[in-house]
């Protein structure tokens, strides 16, 4: 006997247009304004992170860039051993006030 499997809950992913169209409702821009004001908050967050600066936003979160060194691993597939190359990684740790937001709006708190 299989065992049931829960349906997956429906996600709705937020786009870039989806955040401009917001931004225009809110502030009253237009699309082109609000689009240039959404690309140029992205475009300073894009360079910050990578230039290797940590990113903190007051009441939602940081954004960290991890280096990773080299490590050894293993193919899964092929059991063969093989060494994963050193990279940088991006990690987001949420405020406390937006993990406790996040929760109670789930009725976790």
């Amino acid at each position: 006997m299989s065992p049931k499997r829960l349906p997956k809950p429906t996600v709705k992913t937020l786009t870039k247009a989806d955040i401009v169209l917001s931004v225009r409702d809110q502030t009253g821009l237009s699309w082109g304004e609000a689009s240039a004001l959404v690309e140029g908050l992205l475009e300073v967050m894009k360079s910050t992170l990578q230039a290797g600066d940590s990113l903190k936003i007051s009441a939602f979160g940081s954004f960290l860039v991890r280096t990773k060194r080299a490590r050894r691993g293993r193919n899964p597939q092929t059991s063969e051993q093989i060494t994963i190359t050193p990279r940088r990684v991006l990690t987001f740790k949420p405020s406390l006030v937006f993990r406790q937001a996040l929760n109670r709006a789930r009725g976790l708190q």
